[in-house]
C-alpha cells in the first residue's frame, strides 16, 4: 500500500492549508491513520491520528499545541484522511507525513507502529 499526499505548500502566518491522504488500494481497511511532521534538525513527532472502532464510531488523538487548530478527518471505507490546518505559525514549518496502518491502536502516537508511510509534502510558514 502507497500513501500519497498533497496539499503542502508557503503559506504566511496565520493562514490555513489542508492536507489529504489517499492509500493507493482499498483491498483491506486501514484502521488507524495519522499525521506526523519533521522540522528541520528535529525528531519527527506525532500531530493528529484518527482510528475506527467500528464502522460508526471513532477516536480521535493529537498534539496538545495544534488542538485547538488543526482537525484530523477521514473516510475508513477509502482509506484517506485529511489535516484541516488554521491559524498556522513558523514553528509548525515541516515535512508532514501520512501514516497508516491495519492495525487498530489504543495508543496512537507511536510512529513504530505504523506500516505505512508517504513520502512527506512541505509546509512552509512565513511570519
Amino acid at each position: 500500500v502507497q500513501l500519497v499526499e498533497s496539499g503542502g505548500g508557503l503559506v504566511q502566518a496565520g493562514g490555513s492549508l489542508r492536507l489529504s491522504c489517499a492509500a493507493s488500494e482499498n483491498t483491506f481497511r486501514l484502521l488507524t491513520m495519522a499525521w506526523f511532521r519533521q522540522a528541520p534538525g528535529k525528531e519527527r513527532e506525532f500531530v493528529a491520528a484518527i482510528r475506527w472502532n467500528n464502522a460508526f464510531d471513532y477516536a480521535f488523538d493529537s498534539l496538545d499545541a495544534v488542538k485547538d487548530r488543526f482537525t484530523v478527518s477521514g473516510d475508513s471505507a477509502k482509506n484517506t484522511v485529511s489535516l484541516q490546518m488554521v491559524n498556522l505559525s513558523p514553528d509548525d514549518t515541516a515535512v508532514y507525513y501520512c501514516a497508516a496502518d491495519r492495525g487498530f491502536f489504543p495508543y496512537m502516537r507511536e510512529a513504530r507502529l505504523y506500516d505505512y508511510w508517504g513520502q512527506g509534502t512541505q509546509v512552509t510558514v512565513s511570519s
